[in-house]
């Protein structure tokens, strides 16, 4: 029987939507699920402000009269315009192993796209960078981490048979902790604030609140990443989204921000314990138990990793020295709290600055991720 793919018209059809991958992969040990509530508020256009620069149709495929597969195709208008290309964005996309449905997914996003003028379909990508992006090519028998895609190693060979290839790919590291701070690290953040007269700050949601800090903060982030890989410059209504979302995730001890002599930030860190294993238990459903394994996992009963979210440095001050500062104020918070290592965010490959901040320390790299693109 041949592959149906329908439009999701309404929330019981997005429930259906983001609940597919737990049905995929139930049973798998090393997927995490995402905060369902977070990934319904993501894609309602009513919820999410990046609608209004983006547009987005979401796709269920059925096979036989059961779900599966689902797709989001996403075209942002912002990200074309700065990036200077007509691209179609696929989001969202999990598939059982059947190249007729992971084919018959594909071909509803290049319709939308090619309905709105585009000539170019790349993903996995979201409506921007804090949306989960980059298929998994390496590392399919490690646990995911919180913000980041899991997928089955067939999706590689069904992207490649549909002519896709490699636009870009991101790195991931584990990074072992020592019992003491590196000795260079310990001297580049001494020479560091005796040179520029910079401080190390630690906040409270209150002063996150009174000072706007987190508005501040995407604001130092919107002008670090602007030029990495197809980023998209947040608007004042995202960064609101983001802060409300996150803050409430994030133990305040692990957000490191770093000031200059007039108090403006020039540099910050942020990361927060792994709470991978209590996702897998709750299913990403807070209610009704599953913000008690969430809490446990961040405040009282600690996983082995903390992952490492976002760092971000002004770039007039790059390449002096605050990525040590971080460091430093991060390392002994996270060995006292017995974590073993810390696992990175995506990076790009090629981005040799950040990959090595962490040369003092034992690294793995231990995954890699890729968008996939071709002309429509």
């Amino acid at each position: 029987m041949s592959v149906t793919v329908k439009i999701v018209q309404n929330r019981r059809d997005l429930r259906k939507f983001v609940d597919f991958p737990n049905r995929l992969y139930k049973g798998n040990e090393f997927y995490v699920p995402r905060l369902f509530m977070d990934e319904m508020d993501t894609l309602d256009p009513k919820k999410n402000p990046a609608y209004e620069f983006s547009s987005a149709e979401l796709y269920l495929a059925y096979k036989d009269g059961e779900l599966v597969g689902r797709v989001a195709a996403i075209i942002n208008t912002k990200a074309n315009e700065s990036w200077k290309h007509d691209e179609v964005r696929y989001g969202w996309f999990d598939f059982i192993d059947d190249k007729e449905v992971s084919g018959a997914l594909i071909d509803a996003v290049v319709a939308y796209g090619k309905k709105h003028g585009m000539t170019s379909i790349a993903g996995p990508l979201g409506f921007t960078d804090f949306d989960p992006e980059g298929m998994l090519v390496e590392g399919y028998d490690q646990i995911g981490t919180f913000p980041l895609i899991y997928n089955y190693p067939y999706y590689v060979k069904h992207m490649e048979d549909m002519g896709f290839e490699k636009v870009v790919d991101w790195l991931e590291y584990k990074i072992f902790f020592t019992d003491e701070i590196p000795a260079r690290i310990e001297r580049v953040s001494r020479i560091v604030m005796e040179k520029y007269g910079v401080r190390v700050r630690k906040v409270t949601r209150r002063e996150v609140r009174k000072e706007q800090i987190g508005r501040k903060i995407f604001d130092l982030i919107n002008r670090t990443y602007c030029n990495l890989f197809d980023f998209t410059i947040l608007t004042d209504k995202l960064v609101d989204k983001y802060v409300d979302t996150y803050l409430g995730l994030l133990d305040l001890e692990f957000v490191t921000i770093i000031e200059d002599r007039e108090g403006k930030i020039v540099g910050m860190g942020i990361t927060m314990p792994s709470i991978v294993h209590a996702m897998q238990k709750c299913r990403g459903r807070l209610f009704p138990f599953g913000w008690y394994h969430l809490l446990k996992s961040m405040y009282f009963k600690y996983e082995e990793a903390i992952e490492l979210l976002l760092i971000a440095v002004e770039p007039e001050w790059m390449n002096r020295g605050l990525n040590a500062l971080l460091i430093k104020d991060m390392i002994p918070r996270a060995s006292k709290r017995g974590f073993v290592y810390a696992e990175t965010n995506a990076e790009l490959e090629n981005n040799s600055n950040v990959q090595s901040q962490w040369s003092d320390f034992r690294t793995e790299q231990h995954k890699r991720r890729r968008v996939y693109g071709k002309k429509i």
